[in-house]
């Protein structure tokens, strides 16, 4: 998918710039309070374990609206590549609902009004989101380490949010069956929180979602990407995100002065293509992209070349007594649409909207209140799995068939003939299925 109406908000050299300055100020400023070896465990009324996008809007809104938050990650900053970077145009809502839109923008990144697909060299419009009821119209593209930091910045003005780094669960606490906290590691040693709720928001490899028991059921994927950069130059087309080649896909996302670049291939397709050889590989991407081949030899070895495991999968019940877990936690998404963020974030919004009024009142979180949680939060999150089951089985069957490969699927014309019809995906993608509010209230702060 390429995309059309670019506003360019900043390079990448000022991303690392920003993203640095931002991780040492997280470490002193955002009540990153490394807690030493505990005699007593810590006490606090939410427990969030993972500080991805779905914990770390969890953590704010519920900090925001006055409750005692303590929310743990286990990396030492938010600076890895392989985090995906796609601001959706309900994440501009939930910024305006918030009455952060303004600030938010003023972060590097791009934007793109409508969304278009090289396919076999025809430009297939897909989206058009300049129709959507929301306070930006277009879906942005924003390294999500600078995301996460703007947030944590904006939580951190609340006295009750406590964001522990380099602090990875452990175990439960549980006492008569219920989940009471977590036992964790952090740089101080062995430490344990109880909390009125355990909130799981660490991903498709959770933690919380292992240790809690909780059944997860893989629908599968037939696919993988490998994930690695190649330079950027000016005389590079706009924002490509997507062309499709023959069966195969490669999807660009411009950083500045480079590119971060996704390659489709089979699943278990990697040790096939390592052992054809780099040159190989270098040849298959200048194939898919061809203004990118006289620069495919920035990739030296396979050591600048990492494996994402695509993994659709999910909870059959998504909570225990005392714990529940959402986002990629809940329901790992494939990385088609870049909508895994846009459903965490969506999530996360149900979640506090839910758990605000009985944490408020310092009432027991009871699993009928978890199991709304779910019920409001599982038939998208669903929906949207099964959609990219159906892409993904298309892509693979593509990828398996020459001839196929090399047309253009029939849907793909109508977008083009019928413009209206690109309303739709620009729904899909840009709002969801059932898209949330804000619900929460906002603490008044002294002296704000």
């Amino acid at each position: 998918m390429g995309a059309r109406h670019l506003v360019q908000q900043g390079t990448d050299a000022e991303i690392f710039r920003r993203s640095c300055p931002l991780v040492i100020m997280g470490m002193m400023f955002v009540r990153c309070n490394f807690i030493r070896m505990l005699s007593t465990p810590l006490t606090t009324q939410a427990v969030i374990c993972g500080g991805g996008p779905a914990g770390m809007m969890l953590g704010f809104l519920l900090a925001r609206a006055g409750v005692d938050v303590v929310l743990m990650e286990k990396h030492k900053d938010f600076f890895r590549d392989f985090r995906g970077d796609t601001i959706h145009p309900s994440t501009f809502q939930l910024m305006h609902e918030l009455g952060l839109l303004d600030e938010f923008l003023k972060l590097p990144h791009q934007e793109a009004t409508d969304l278009h697909a090289d396919m076999n060299g025809v430009d297939i419009h897909l989206a058009d989101f300049s129709h959507l009821p929301v306070a930006r119209k277009a879906v942005g593209i924003m390294p999500q380490w600078d995301f996460l930091n703007f947030i944590a910045r904006q939580a951190a003005r609340y006295p009750g949010f406590h964001l522990l780094m380099e602090t990875k669960v452990t175990g439960l606490v549980k006492e008569e069956g219920r989940v009471r906290g977590v036992e964790a590691d952090g740089p101080g040693g062995t430490l344990r929180i109880h909390g009125d709720i355990v909130v799981g928001t660490d991903g498709r490899s959770s933690d919380v979602r292992r240790l809690s028991g909780l059944h997860v059921t893989d629908t599968g994927a037939p696919i993988d990407v490998l994930w690695f950069r190649l330079s950027r130059k000016e005389t590079d087309p706009g924002q490509v995100l997507g062309r499709f080649e023959n069966g195969r896909i490669m999807v660009l996302l411009g950083r500045g002065d480079y590119w971060q670049c996704a390659y489709v291939i089979e699943k278990g397709g990697y040790d096939v293509l390592r052992k054809r050889g780099i040159e190989e590989f270098r040849k298959e991407i200048a194939e898919t992209t061809p203004f990118l081949k006289d620069r495919v030899a920035e990739l030296v070895s396979w050591d600048e070349i990492r494996l994402l495991s695509v993994v659709i999968d999910h909870l059959d019940v998504w909570y225990c007594d005392g714990l529940i877990c959402i986002g990629d936690a809940a329901h790992a998404m494939s990385p088609i649409g870049g909508v895994g963020i846009n459903l965490a974030l969506q999530d996360a919004v149900a979640t506090a909207n839910i758990l605000y009024p009985v944490l408020a009142k310092k009432e027991p979180v009871t699993t009928d209140i978890l199991k709304r949680i779910q019920k409001r939060r599982e038939f998208p999150a669903r929906m949207v799995q099964r959609l990219q089951v159906f892409i993904q089985k298309g892509i693979h069957a593509r990828r398996s068939n020459e001839k196929l490969g090399k047309q253009v699927p029939f849907a793909f014309h109508l977008f083009r003939w019928v413009p209206w019809l690109r309303r739709i995906p620009a729904r899909l993608v840009g709002l969801g299925i059932r898209p949330e509010h804000i619900g929460t209230p906002e603490m008044v702060l002294t002296g704000r």
